[in-house]
Formats: C-alpha cells, sequence, structure tokens
C-alpha cells in the first residue's frame, strides 16, 4: 500500500507561494514591451527586480524608470502590493469578491500569514487591512498629488503619486525619479516637507502591522485597553523614531548635515532614521555616511518593523522581547514581562532563535558576499542587512554585484520576506521527540 504523501505545512504553503509570484513577475517583466527600450532584461536580473518587488526590498539592478516602461511599473506595483499585503491576503480577498466560503485551510494560512492569534481574528483583520490599507494609501496618494501634479502634469503626477504611496506604505522603496537622475531616490526632495513627512507617515503606519491597527481602531486612544503586542510596539517604535533620528544628527552633523539650518537637518534626520525601518528611500547620499551612521543604519535595518506588517526585519517585538529578557536576567528575575503582564517562554525561546538565525545567515551572507568581490566591510554588510531585512537601501554596489553574489541577495531577499525562522521551519519537517535527554549543565559566558 502506497504510503500517503505528506500536507505541506503552512509555512511551506507560504513560501511556495510567494516563489511561484517571483517567478511569475520576472518571468512579465522579461517581456520587451514592458521596458522602455523594447529589450527585456536577462532573466537572472528581472528574477532579481521581481524578487526585490514582492519581499518589497528596493535593490535594484536597473533603475526603474529607466529600465521600465509604464506597463513594467504597473507590474511592479502589483508585485509591490501583493508582496506588503501577502498574497493570502490578496487570494482571500478574491474569495470574498467572488462570494466563496473561505474554509479552514485558507483561515489557517491567512492567520500564518499576517501573524493573528486565533482563527476567529482572520476575517475581521482582513476588513481592517482591505480597508485601511486602501483609506492610508489613498491619503498618502492625494498629499503626493499636491505637489507631482504641479510637477509633472495631472496624469503623470496622479500615477507617480499613487506608485510612491503604495511603493511607501508597503516599505518597497522603489521610486521612479529616474527621469531626473538614475538611482536617486528621492534626493531631490531632501528639504520638502510634504514628500518627507508623508512617506514618513506611510512607512510608520505601514510598519506598526495590523493587529496594532486593529487595537486603534477599536480603542481609539486608550491607550491601557491596547493589548501587550500594540503597547510594546507602539512603545518601542516612538523610542526608535525619536532616538534614531537624535543618534543621526549626532552622527551626520558634521557630515551630511554640515550647512543644513536647524529645520533641515532635523527632517533629514527623521526621514533617515525611519526609512531603515524598513522602506528603503533616501533622501541623501548614503555612500558619503560616517562609519557611525552607518552603523546606526544597520542597526535600525536589522531591528525592521512590525510582525504581520509590510516591513522586513528580525520584527521589533523580537527585539523587545530579548532586551525584556536580559533586564529581567540582569535583575534576577525568572519571569520575562512589561506592562503587567508576563510574556509565555515558547515567545522568548522563539525570539533568541529567530535573531541566532538571521544573524548567521546575515553574516554567512557578508562573507561570501566579501569573498567573492573586494567590496568595503561596511558597503558589503550595509547591502546584506538591506536585503535580510527587505529595505532596499545601498551605498551604491547593488549593480556592481556578480551574478553569484545577485543569486546570494535574491536568497537572502526571500528569506527575509517570509522570515528566516519560517523559512527553516518550512524547510525542515519537525518531529517531536518521544523521550526526553536527561539535562546536564554547561558553564555559560
Amino acid at each position: 500500500m502506497k504510503k500517503k504523501p505528506a500536507a505541506l505545512s503552512s509555512n511551506q504553503i507560504i513560501a511556495l507561494g510567494f516563489l511561484g509570484i517571483i517567478v511569475g513577475g520576472a518571468l512579465l517583466l522579461m517581456l520587451p514591451f514592458a521596458n522602455r527600450s523594447g529589450h527585456g532584461l536577462s532573466f537572472l536580473d528581472s528574477l532579481f527586480t521581481a524578487t526585490s518587488a514582492t519581499c518589497v526590498t528596493g535593490l535594484v539592478v536597473a533603475d526603474t524608470w529607466t529600465q521600465f516602461n509604464l506597463l513594467g511599473q504597473f507590474i511592479l506595483l502589483a508585485l509591490i502590493q501583493v508582496g506588503g499585503l501577502g498574497y493570502m491576503t490578496m487570494m482571500l480577498q478574491a474569495s470574498l469578491f467572488l462570494g466563496r466560503k473561505i474554509g479552514l485551510k485558507q483561515r489557517s494560512l491567512m492567520m500564518e500569514s499576517v501573524s493573528a492569534e486565533r482563527l476567529s481574528d482572520v476575517l475581521t483583520l482582513l476588513r481592517y487591512i482591505l480597508c485601511g490599507t486602501a483609506a492610508i494609501e489613498g491619503t498618502g496618494a492625494v498629499l503626493l498629488s499636491f505637489r507631482f501634479i504641479p510637477e509633472l502634469g495631472a496624469a503623470r503626477g496622479i500615477w507617480y503619486s499613487i506608485f510612491h504611496s503604495v511603493s511607501a506604505f508597503c516599505n518597497a522603496g522603489f521610486d521612479l525619479m529616474g527621469f531626473r537622475e538614475p538611482y536617486s531616490s528621492l534626493t531631490h526632495y531632501v528639504f520638502d516637507p510634504l514628500v518627507n513627512l508623508t512617506a514618513v507617515a506611510l512607512v510608520l503606519f505601514g510598519g506598526l502591522g495590523f493587529l496594532v491597527w486593529r487595537d486603534v481602531w477599536e480603542h481609539g486612544l486608550r491607550f491601557r485597553l491596547y493589548s501587550l503586542h500594540s503597547k510594546l510596539i507602539l512603545t518601542a517604535s516612538a523610542v526608535l523614531t525619536l532616538g534614531g533620528t537624535a543618534l543621526f544628527w549626532l552622527a551626520e552633523r558634521d557630515n551630511l548635515l554640515a550647512g543644513m539650518n536647524p529645520g533641515q537637518q532635523a527632517l533629514v534626520s527623521l526621514f533617515q532614521a525611519v526609512s531603515p525601518r524598513t522602506a528603503g528611500f533616501n533622501t541623501v547620499d548614503l555612500a558619503k555616511l560616517t562609519s557611525g551612521g552607518g552603523l546606526l543604519t544597520i542597526v535600525l535595518m536589522f531591528i525592521g518593523a512590525g510582525p504581520g506588517s509590510t516591513g522586513g526585519g528580525v520584527k521589533i517585538t523580537t527585539v523587545v522581547v530579548c532586551l525584556l529578557t536580559l533586564a529581567s536576567f540582569v535583575r534576577g528575575r525568572q519571569e520575562v514581562g512589561a506592562f503587567n503582564r508576563r510574556l509565555d517562554e515558547e515567545q522568548i525561546h522563539r525570539s533568541a532563535a529567530a535573531v541566532t538565525l538571521y544573524m548567521t545567515l546575515a553574516m554567512t551572507g557578508g562573507f561570501l558576499l566579501l569573498a567573492t568581490q573586494p567590496f568595503p566591510l561596511q558597503d558589503a554588510l550595509f547591502e546584506v542587512f538591506s536585503a535580510m531585512s527587505t529595505v532596499g537601501l545601498s551605498t551604491g554596489i547593488t549593480r556592481d554585484l556578480s551574478q553569484i553574489n545577485r543569486v546570494i541577495l535574491i536568497v537572502m531577499m526571500f528569506c527575509g520576506r517570509i522570515g528566516s525562522l519560517s523559512m527553516m521551519m518550512a524547510l525542515a519537517e519537525r518531529t517531536p521527540p518521544r523521550v526526553k535527554d536527561p539535562v546536564e549543565r554547561i558553564t555559560i559566558g
């Protein structure tokens, strides 16, 4: 009798779904009539671009405006939107639109995709995601249109407003500013409050996560009624935004910020504190960062956004749990918690595993990058953490990468979007041991 093949786990289905979308997007981007020159990109470059868009990273080997015409740009925008919200969200949206019943399997996949806590939350959360996304991206596009329509005309200005609003909210970092200068991102708007503050707001909203949206929608400004998850995300986001702004100013006050007035310095510092978590836009030349500014940006990229959001990174809650664990250990406490709530031990173990695996993959990728091409250490680490955290910021070495290093970054972007821990769980079937091994102590520290 034939053995029935094992069913795919939720992590495996999500990983395969993203892989299918990436390959399909790569084939579309190869089409000659999607490219401005009439000549399609090579498969590897198309795969890199499609991975970067679907994994909402923003690293590019060819300037988006210079390479792609309107059709190619639309394909990229579709990949960004699907990648930002998660393909399971888009599939469930299509099912609801067609009036189809959503079964337990689909709800389970959705729960895993957006980090929902209960199956009963899925449909409610789906409505929050769809309505919230439409409202936020629409508002962002309207605000940006006040700048782009007078500059570019009605039709082109509207398209640019929509594209950059979706790209910012999904933390993708793709831009169409190559008509001014290739790979320039938003550097021509470095002192423009409207563009800067709109992009910052979109990035922050996208990076908070859908569970936080629900808490804010249901409880308004009554912070004490929020879940522990939302309290930690909002508190940490405020600290990272304000602290990151101050630290960027401290590191770059005599370098990139030299010659700017205080208001301009504050605007640039705020933007570069928010963008690494994990938007991928830049308003200054990142190749000119000081060592301190570069290290700060790498740390912010590593932390990233909230779980179940459009952003990447190791996730805010993961870092917060590790810090809370450290604080409890130093204070001699057995329990780890915050806001009068105790954390589950499994979450502590998962956070430690996620950080360990993330750093292992990032360091491995950095070593391989340096072993095959002679880049400066800071540039290589910057590129690797940008890919792994699905940020998209670069010091300018992306287009100089060899083919093997492009493949390495493709793998890192994919792992970063799925989640390094989820990716490993998808590759390895977990079989719980029947018998526990005996305990033996070792020396630590």
